[in-house]
């Protein structure tokens, strides 16, 4: 049993509230997942840079300070401006590189380090404990944005960790959360080894985020994905996935998990418990719905 809660604001009038809407939703989903947290927001101008690629790691202590290590990288990446922060338990590493240089430059400076998040819009924090704390630890309250998602762990496949918290962010802008457990996932994790797709965890979801994230390098559309991945994945889930400029709700074929969704001409939200959204501005005229067994919902900004 896990918690999700997911938000994309359509009005800009509204954005400055993100962040404090989103730990609103989060704190109605905490007992479904009170050992871990993870959040993604996007959008973000404290965090994020449409020109610069940010990469979110884990934790807020790394072997090298902030200065140290963006003077390292840009030993590594010459023409690259670097800059580091630290914001509760996740370092951000900023710079004018593509994700990929950005990545090898930090495997040579700071080796086997986590990566949690990558890409220009998002910026992702993950933390054990109650999920409140890990929101407050990264001032959730105060973020503003286009759209984010949290989630609350309560662990099955894998162990209690930072690591194995959600969500999956393996592709730039790209975040997967997930409720429930695949069968099937070693299954599919060897054939993606097979295709040289390379893990960090042993978490079922991230086997999910990696099956996703191939499709869609090799070009294939998010909701036709998502359709192909319902097909080849056996178990039962509710999935949210953000992409930078959209967001996708999808359950198992029988719909074993929970999920419902608020729809109006200012936002979309998804949460895995009603009250969740009882306090978003203007749910009283919503569009409140559960989705349908094994259909794909999308929605672009």
């Amino acid at each position: 049993m896990c918690g999700i809660a997911a938000l994309q604001i359509t009005n800009p009038a509204l954005r400055p509230q993100l962040g404090s809407l989103l730990n609103t939703m989060l704190c109605e989903v905490i007992e479904r997942g009170p050992d871990s947290a993870g959040i993604a927001v996007y959008d973000n101008p404290a965090l994020t840079d449409p020109d610069t690629t940010v990469l979110s790691l884990l934790g807020g202590e790394q072997a090298l300070s902030p200065a140290g290590l963006a003077s390292a990288l840009e030993r590594e990446l010459p023409e690259a401006e670097v800059t580091v922060e630290v914001l509760g338990d996740t370092t951000f590493v900023s710079g004018q590189a593509s994700s990929t240089e950005l990545t090898a430059a930090l495997e040579t400076v700071l080796p086997g380090r986590d990566i949690i998040g990558r890409g220009r819009h998002v910026a992702v924090m993950k933390g054990v404990g109650n999920p409140r704390d890990v929101a407050e630890h990264h001032g959730l309250t105060s973020m503003t944005g286009t759209r984010g998602v949290a989630h609350t762990r309560m662990a099955t496949e894998s162990a209690v960790t930072a690591a194995g918290s959600h969500p999956f962010s393996v592709a730039d802008d790209l975040c997967l959360v997930h409720n429930g457990s695949f069968s099937n996932h070693a299954t599919i994790r060897r054939d993606l080894e097979r295709q040289g797709v390379v893990f960090d965890s042993d978490n079922d979801s991230e086997v999910a985020a990696r099956y996703l994230a191939t499709r869609l390098t090799a070009g294939e559309e998010l909701e036709s994905a998502l359709e192909h991945l319902g097909t080849v994945f056996d178990g039962f889930y509710t999935l949210v996935v953000t992409t930078r400029d959209g967001m996708a709700v999808v359950r198992d074929p029988i719909s074993c998990k929970p999920a419902v969704v608020a729809v109006t001409d200012d936002w979309v939200a998804m949460a895995s418990e009603f009250r969740a959204l009882a306090d978003l501005p203007g749910i009283d005229h919503a569009h409140v719905f559960e989705p349908e067994p094994g259909r794909v919902y999308t929605w672009r900004a």
